[in-house]
């Protein structure tokens, strides 16, 4: 519930806090003492549009803040947990502010974190509900009927399987329509595919191919310099009259015979001698070897570049990256694949998603025929409410429609719509185009007296409920809204005694002026203060006697009931 509202600057209103309570809290005060403008601070503060003109005279900015205390599970804690403003197990305080400059700009914020304007609102409308001439949203729009319906029925748990069956038929028309798409794609470009995979086939790219043949390429493009080095090499070793190898064999032998007469002293290097030699002749061999081998010749170079030179046109070809070549081969292969075996997969997902469409139409169809016996429920219920709150020749429809399978969502086949007509005779249709002012505000208060139990909104604000009535009608509107608030917290600007009379707490809008500049701000009454303001509400300016007896009548007999706490849900 909402237990703090705090306003800064916004045109009459320089500083104001009410602390709110559970139960019904009525606001009474002359005309143009500024009730408006405190409802319309309310809005600010729940995301409604804001203006510049809205900024208090001689004030840079406006702010308005909201404190709520919230049920566990309340489905804004949901939305909450999902913009990551908070975690949805919390307790604490959620505090929603706006705040206005006289630029125009507007910044919100929900528990001192900014957030764009709409976040707001839609945590906002899931907050407070606003009941009055021109609100257009809760019960009045269309789009939250069918969700009141469906929790007057109690049909959380055959709505939670509607949109599970709901959520896997979508996923099976995607799997197919995907799969159908790339298979028409596929047949489209048959011929190219296969002309493509006929020659990344034959070309038969490897990945990081390119690389390596450009490497092999850098050391054949070498190849004359590295032979020269290898001829050089070989001559310097293996000369006829001067190669290392035979002057290594020459200086063994004159060694070998000096050593005769030498005894063992020549023996070690006699010995590396031999080592030198037998080293000196595999040298050679090697270097012969890689002299009359092709792995730096001309042709192996050319071999090479080919290569390089095929990957890379190719890669052209396909507008690919080199090394991404067998990447495209193997995504080819496959959508042949796809192509070869399209009509058995394709008919695997189609009746998959028969399947799933079936499951689906079959719970919407069920939670259609509840809603059908709901809605002779709630047209009861809604019109035993009417004729005390002047309303008797008004008649209340729920028109529960069956869909067209394709105009099907998550909540089943149903367009579930609240219409009503106020006269005998007269057409029935939309809530806010066959009522005005109070007999809107007081269908309002009829439909929330049979969904209490059942509003997500934590608190209810009702404007404007008492517009053309008065005795005893007063006086049942009043009993109803005191009934209203035993189960959710309301608020109601009032004119009317009666209702007055009935609320838990009582605030008087008064205007003033202060340092030469008019100022709103909110008294709250208590005993002979209340009394006084409802005398004045009966009689006028000039309170009489008479007028106080009445007042006292009206609050012994009318005062209601201290309410009980909303169990959290």
């Amino acid at each position: 519930m909402l237990t703090q509202l705090s306003i800064r600057n916004v045109v009459l209103i320089e500083k104001l806090e009410l602390d709110c309570i559970m139960g019904l809290s009525v606001l009474t005060g002359e005309t143009g003492a500024g009730k408006s403008i405190l409802l319309d601070s309310l809005g600010l503060g729940l995301g409604a549009r804001s203006e510049a003109s809205l900024i208090r005279n001689g004030a840079d900015q406006a702010s308005v803040s909201l404190t709520f205390q919230l049920p566990k599970k309340h489905p804004s804690l949901a939305l909450l947990n999902e913009q990551g403003l908070r975690d949805s197990s919390s307790i604490e305080p959620l505090i929603l502010r706006r705040v206005i400059s006289r630029d125009g700009r507007s910044k919100a914020f929900i528990d001192d974190q900014p957030v764009a304007v709409n976040a707001l609102k839609k945590i906002g409308e899931l907050l407070v509900e606003v009941h009055g001439q021109f609100e257009t949203h809760g019960l009045l729009n269309r789009e939250t009927h069918i969700g009141f319906l469906d929790s007057f029925a109690g049909l959380a748990g055959d709505l939670a399987a509607c949109e599970l069956l709901h959520t896997a038929w979508q996923d099976a028309v995607s799997a197919y329509n995907k799969t159908k798409a790339d298979v028409d794609a596929a047949q489209k470009q048959a011929e190219d595919i296969a002309a493509a995979l006929s020659e990344l086939k034959q070309l038969s790219p490897q990945a990081g191919e390119a690389d390596r043949l450009a490497e092999k390429r850098t050391q054949l493009q070498s190849h004359e310099k590295i032979m020269g080095a290898l001829q050089s090499a070989y001559t310097d070793i293996s000369q006829d009259d001067k190669g290392a190898q035979r002057m290594a064999a020459s200086a063994r032998r004159v060694l070998t015979r000096a050593a005769e007469k030498a005894g063992d002293i020549l023996n070690p290097a006699l010995q590396q001698l031999d080592a030198a030699e037998n080293a000196l002749a595999e040298a050679s061999a090697m270097l012969e070897n890689l002299l009359h081998s092709d792995a730096f010749d001309a042709a192996a170079l050319e071999k090479s570049e080919e290569r390089l030179f095929a990957l890379r046109a190719a890669a052209r070809k396909y507008r690919v990256n080199v090394d991404d070549l067998a990447k495209l081969h193997d995504e080819l292969a496959a959508q042949a694949d796809l192509l070869e075996y399209s009509g058995k997969e394709l008919g695997r997902l189609e009746k998959e998603m028969a399947q799933k469409r079936a499951g689906f139409e079959a719970q919407a169809n069920k939670l259609h025929d509840a809603r059908l016996e709901a809605a002779k429920g709630l047209q009861k219920a809604v019109h035993k409410e009417l004729p005390p709150l002047k309303l008797e020749n008004a008649r209340f429809e729920v028109n529960v429609e069956l869909l067209p399978l394709a105009e099907a969502n998550a909540k089943g086949m149903s367009r579930v719509t609240f219409a009503a007509a106020t006269n005998p005779g007269m057409p029935s249709g939309a809530l806010h185009k066959v009522a005005s002012g109070g007999e809107l505000a007081r269908f309002m208060l009829a439909l929330r007296l049979c969904l209490a139990e059942d509003a997500s909104a934590t608190t209810l604000v009702f404007d404007e409920v008492d517009t053309g009535i008065g005795g005893a009608t007063a006086s049942a509107v009043g009993e109803r809204l005191a009934k209203l608030g035993n189960t959710i917290q309301t608020l109601v600007v009032t004119h009317s005694p009666q209702v007055a009379a009935r609320g838990n707490h009582h605030w008087r809008i008064e205007k003033q002026t202060v340092k030469g500049q008019m100022q709103t701000s909110a008294i709250t009454l208590t005993g002979d203060a209340r009394r006084e303001e409802i005398a004045r509400m009966l009689a006028g300016e000039k309170i009489t006697e008479a007028a106080r007896a009445a007042a006292d009548s009206l609050l012994n007999g009318g005062q209601a009931a201290m309410p009980k706490k909303r169990k959290a849900s």
